[in-house]
This record gives C-alpha cells, sequence and structure tokens, in this order.
C-alpha cells in the first residue's frame, strides 16, 4: 500500500492528468484505489463523476478533502484502500503541505518553460521541511506537456538545468509525456488515456510513468 501525491507550486503543469491516468491504471490492475482531490477547483472529482456517470469499469472512489484535518484523515483512509492517489493544486497551499507530511512519494509535473522551472527550488524547500516529519518520503520530477517536434530539445535543456542544481530532495524520471491532445480528450470522457486506446505513443509514455511511478504492480 502506499500514498503518493501529485502536486507542486505551479498550476497547469499536468498534475490532475497524472493522478487521475495512474488512479485509473491502478484500477485496471485489479487494485481497490482512492483518488484524494485536495485542490478546491474540483477537477479530479470532476473527471471521476464524468466516469462514474459513463458507467465505466473498473469504478474508481473519489473524494475531497481540504484543510488542518487533511492528514489524520489521510492516515485514517489508508487502512481502507490498496492504493491512495493525492491530486494537489498548483500552489503552496496548506493541503500540499499537510499531503507532503502522510505520503510516500510526491511527484512534481513541470512543463520545460522557465517559469515552471524555477519553482523547483521552492518544492525543494518545501519537501525539506516535510521530510522533518515525514523522513520516509521521497520527491521527484515528472516533464510533462514537452513539445511532440523532435526538432525542439527543451526537455534536454530542462534536465541539464536539473542537473546543474544539484537539488538534494528532487529526483528527475526518465519518464516523460509529451504535450499530446489524446490526454486531453480520454480525460473529457473519464478515461485515462489507456482506456481511450486511441494513441500508442500516449499510452506507451504513461505506461513508462506507471511503470516508475508503481513499479509495474
Amino acid at each position: 500500500m502506499s500514498v503518493v501525491l501529485f502536486g507542486g507550486e505551479k498550476g497547469g503543469t499536468g498534475k490532475t492528468t497524472l493522478a487521475t491516468n495512474m488512479a485509473a491504471m491502478l484500477a485496471l490492475a485489479g487494485k481497490d484505489v482512492l483518488l484524494l482531490d485536495t485542490d478546491r477547483q474540483g477537477t479530479a472529482s470532476f473527471w471521476a463523476t464524468v466516469r462514474e456517470e459513463a458507467d465505466v469499469e473498473p469504478k474508481i472512489s473519489c473524494v475531497q478533502k481540504f484543510g488542518k484535518g487533511l492528514a489524520t484523515q489521510v492516515r485514517d483512509l489508508a487502512g481502507r484502500y490498496d492504493e491512495i492517489v493525492i491530486d494537489a493544486g498548483g500552489r503552496d497551499s496548506m493541503e500540499l503541505r499537510y499531503a507532503l507530511g502522510v505520503s510516500d512519494r510526491a511527484y512534481i509535473p513541470v512543463q520545460p518553460f522557465q517559469f515552471d522551472i524555477w519553482t523547483l527550488q521552492q518544492m525543494e524547500e518545501l519537501v525539506e521541511m516535510a521530510k522533518g516529519l515525514n523522513d520516509e518520503l521521497k520527491a521527484f520530477v515528472v516533464l510533462n506537456r514537452v513539445s511532440a517536434n523532435p526538432s525542439v530539445h527543451e526537455d534536454q535543456e530542462t534536465r541539464d538545468f536539473f542537473n546543474a542544481e544539484d537539488f538534494q530532495y528532487l529526483s528527475l524520471v526518465d519518464a516523460m509525456l509529451r504535450d499530446r491532445i489524446a490526454f486531453r480528450k480520454s480525460a473529457r470522457d473519464g478515461l485515462s488515456v489507456v482506456e481511450w486506446k486511441q494513441d500508442n505513443k500516449a499510452t506507451q509514455e504513461m505506461n513508462q510513468l506507471f511503470e516508475e511511478v508503481y513499479g509495474g504492480r
């Protein structure tokens, strides 16, 4: 059992896309998974509602939790599910900080743009503080919405920046997701891109990330 957080300080980086896809893929693997939406925008909850109304199998439980009681609630819920996937909003919120305090792993999606990259230092500091209460926490950065144009090398530029910064508490995963419309279209139907089955490249990228996050379980 694990509690895995998708969050960060920058909005619009694809946290909900990753969280919902991971939750659906866990369910497809036979896990009893809870998708925990701590973002007050409620996008993950909306995705789960669309999925439920479309009667998509397997079912995925989704609840919203906010505020100071979040950590206690997560610990209580952890005994009821095989896996918990947390979607945290794109800002330095109370929910993000409390979620870091109870998660086993945190994944921080960033787009390979300078404004996104600059937020990593703030996340490094947040993770350092969270490890004061949660020493087992491990944090990773995921390159997301990378240009699909092979002549654009922004992903390598971002990796070079990351390596030069020599972060102590953040690691960069190998998997990378490109900016593909398949991720948006599948979400619109309450599906993971793996279930949508209309873009093999998008499916392959999400499978690679799932393998890194959950070890193919």
